[in-house]
């Protein structure tokens, strides 16, 4: 009757719009009011104020800008209609890159000429996806090798990544031409040089050779994490993109202003300082730390108890289990006590691993630095930034919402409208 997604009528429900309760002959099943549902479908099929579907869409869940780059469907993620946890078993971060950038056959080998292929580059040719249970070979059961990556002293590590990246960026946003008015394919090798500019900035020109190299092979050479490398090409390319999100929406505000490349990447890495988009690292290191001095039950219930969300663990786009996650967890080792807590917030929180946990049972078990979580979300986002970005780019339209004003009085009529300036 609504015609509308699950997720939006279950936001509908959130917000006291629609009167729910459970069903007393199948407890799995809700029962809606009637007269609500009616009334919220005569509101969709007439004509609705401007102001309250601008009011709407700015909340979670609700879809604010088209995009054709990626989606959440029937839980999975998908790049341009491809489920993403299937192209992690071969493709690396270039090949996303060439896919969601919509590189033509033959570019993504002159972006990327140590890496790419024809059509969607194949850099992880001759790299074969590990068998379950053997992919981790070389990694830690018990996460004593990685003590250190979510302990103490993380957090300067991170800290050192993120304003090595914030630096790189800015320093080409002063400098960079706009991206509006500008050939697509140059600006797709300008984005291939972004992405290298911000790898370069948060692992250090001289960790590996040349910039040439695949991200995946990059980061392994830094961490001298050769043996791992599957495993992070596989991270890469599960953290590429996830629909509109805080940083990926910080940058198309930015790029829709004709900004350069450089500048709408920067926008989106600096939502990462906040610790409620990209920050999940850190705190999941202190609920660790905390499991360590008593157990994961305690320190889940203590958690809890602070009325605190409890950190890398559910997502509501997937109240399944996160995709990214399973397919991470299912090639990695038991690690300790991150197993522990996850038994633990299942059972007191009902909320399942996301793709956060799966981060850093991957740094615990193969003895990655502290600062991989980090590192690999915003290396591997960027991609997803820099396609968003793109995509901005050929919309050629300014993203400027209107607020709905909450404050003092003005003694000017609500209904009258301001006449448009010339």
């Amino acid at each position: 009757m609504l015609n509308v997604r699950p997720q939006t009528l279950y936001a509908n429900v959130s917000r006291g719009k629609i009167r729910a309760k459970p069903d007393e002959v199948d407890v799995r099943r809700s029962l809606y009011h009637r007269d609500d549902v009616l009334r919220m479908a005569r509101r969709a099929n007439g004509r609705r104020k401007v102001e309250i579907v601008s009011s709407e869409a700015m909340q979670y869940g609700d879809p604010v800008l088209p995009s054709a780059i990626s989606t959440v469907a029937d839980g999975r993620l998908f790049y341009r209609g491809r489920d993403a946890t299937a192209l992690a078993d071969s493709a690396s971060l270039e090949d996303i890159a060439a896919l969601l950038w919509e590189c033509a056959p033959g570019e993504a080998a002159a972006i990327w000429p140590a890496s790419a292929g024809n059509d969607v580059a194949t850099a992880s040719r001759g790299v074969t996806a590990a068998p379950v249970g053997d992919a981790a070979a070389g990694c830690t059961d018990t996460g004593k090798a990685a003590a250190s990556s979510n302990g103490a002293g993380g957090g300067e590590l991170v800290d050192g990544a993120l304003a090595a990246g914030l630096f790189a960026l800015a320093r080409r946003s002063a400098v960079d031409a706009p991206s509006l008015g500008r050939p697509a394919a140059a600006l797709r090798a300008e984005a291939a040089e972004v992405l290298a500019t911000l790898v370069d900035a948060m692992v250090g020109k001289s960790s590996a050779a040349g910039r040439d190299a695949p991200v995946s092979t990059r980061l392994a050479r830094a961490w001298h994490a050769e043996a791992h490398l599957d495993l992070i090409r596989r991270t890469l390319v599960l953290m590429a993109d996830h629909e509109l999100n805080a940083s990926t929406f910080a940058t198309r505000v930015a790029i829709s202003t004709g900004a350069s490349l450089a500048a709408g990447v920067l926008a989106g890495f600096t939502t990462l300082t906040g610790p409620l988009h990209g920050g999940a690292a850190n705190a999941f290191a202190e609920l660790v730390a905390q499991a360590r001095a008593s157990n994961a039950d305690d320190a889940v219930r203590h958690w809890l108890a602070s009325q605190r969300t409890l950190p890398a663990f559910g997502h509501p786009l997937y109240p399944d289990g996160d995709p990214r996650a399973k397919a991470l967890l299912k090639l990695l080792p038991k690690v300790q006590p991150h197993e522990q807590l996850a038994v633990a917030a299942e059972q007191q929180a009902g909320e399942l691993p996301s793709i956060d946990y799966a981060l850093a049972v991957l740094t615990a078990a193969c003895g990655l630095p502290s600062d991989a979580p980090f590192v690999l979300f915003a290396a591997g986002r960027c991609v997803g930034w820099l396609a968003h970005a793109l995509e901005q780019v050929q919309a050629n339209r300014l993203i400027r919402p209107r607020a709905r004003y909450t404050g003092p009085a003005t003694g000017v009529r609500a209904d009258i409208r301001t006449r448009a300036q010339p």
